[in-house]
């Protein structure tokens, strides 16, 4: 809703996009100094302090509207998401590993990426009741009181790492991080796979209503269709556990399937070609959970949070390759060659982990 809130408080298109720009550049210049500050620091404590600096910016946005309490607020939202990036994914590995059961890091951020997802749909649901019972105040602080929630349970989590000497200093854990990545291959190619397969198809759900659409039906049968699409995600996290069997050869497999279903469904223009959509969304779900993975199978625990922060810096640039590529593309082609063009990265990819796993074997 706080896209209608921008407009209501009288800002202008241009106005709006420098908004998002700065939330954009806010994420990418912090998500590897946070990831390198979560291996230095507490995990958790990060993870506690993000929602709350997400909520004082929305507590800007609902009691202090203006284009400068929005700059504010996207900032501080921006750096709260970059504080928990990396940071969240490094505190359930350790604290896996160290029950013994790192090999169910799968299943459980695919059940929870799944809570995620239906979380975001219910929220969906709600803000229409919720914005015709009080406006703009009462969406906004329903999402202050949530992010205060968020907090609350994080500071609940178990953490039983301690840093290691010489990891107080956040720019040494960040150079031996990256360190890490320069000398092993293995961990190398797992922080290339990360937004190989995550940046293309998260660009693209924000297209799904303008491929919805163009399939004909009426705008009041549009976010029933995009309930199947979120489906098919939902069901690829929950999945996901089970994939991690597959291997890499299982995984490039799964990749191939998923692009051709996104090619072929999008590409078809009908209700059929949607579910296809939702088939390949699940698939391509459940490989970005595997792909997370992989990465934390290969790092060292001590720049846990610092590589996946870089996996996470790469998703956020390719992202914004994609953004722009769309642009182009669907204003050439329209939305359903669009989407069947960006199933080439995918299958460029499954090739590439194909012929790495026929290396492996030889």
């Amino acid at each position: 809703m706080y896209a209608l809130l921008f407009r209501d408080t009288g800002l202008s298109v241009w106005q709006i996009s420098s908004l998002f720009a700065l939330w954009s550049v806010t994420g990418v210049l912090l998500e590897v100094p946070s990831g390198a500050w979560a291996d230095s620091v507490s995990r958790r404590r990060l993870l506690w302090i993000g929602p709350l600096l997400t909520a004082a910016g929305f507590a800007l946005w609902t009691f202090l509207p203006s284009y400068g309490a929005f700059a504010l607020g996207f900032v501080l939202w921006g750096a709260g998401g970059a504080l928990a990036s990396g940071a969240c994914e490094a505190l359930v590995y350790d604290e896996l590993e160290r029950l013994g059961a790192a090999d169910t890091y799968a299943r459980v951020m695919g059940r929870a990426r799944a809570a995620g997802l239906l979380a975001v749909m219910a929220a969906t649901g709600l803000a229409g009741p919720v914005f015709a019972w009080g406006g703009h105040t009462a969406v906004g602080a329903a999402s202050v009181l949530v992010c205060l929630l968020a907090a609350a349970t994080a500071a609940r989590l178990p953490e039983h790492r301690t840093p290691a000497a010489g990891q107080d200093n956040w720019t040494a854990t960040l150079k031996a991080g990256l360190a890490e990545a320069r000398a092993d291959r293995s961990v190398r190619g797992a922080l290339l796979l990360v937004p190989a397969v995550t940046a293309v198809w998260g660009a693209l759900d924000e297209y799904t209503p303008l491929l919805v659409r163009d399939t004909g039906v009426s705008d009041a049968l549009v976010p029933y269709l995009l309930l199947l699409i979120w489906a098919g995600a939902t069901a690829g996290g929950l999945l996901a556990g089970a994939g991690e069997r597959l291997g890499t050869k299982g995984l490039a497999a799964l990749l191939g399937v998923a692009a051709l279903a996104l090619a072929v469904g999008a590409g078809a223009g009908t209700l059929a070609g949607i579910a296809l959509v939702a088939l390949a969304f699940g698939g391509f779900q459940a490989a970005s959970v595997l792909a997370d993975a992989r990465l934390q199978q290969r790092i060292d625990d001590s720049g846990r949070a610092t590589l996946t922060s870089v996996a996470g810096l790469g998703t956020d640039l390719a992202t914004v390759a994609v953004y722009a590529g769309y642009g182009a593309l669907g204003t050439a082609t329209g939305h359903g060659t669009a989407f069947a063009w960006f199933a080439v990265p995918y299958l460029v990819t499954a090739l590439l982990l194909a012929s790495r796993g026929r290396a492996a074997r030889a």
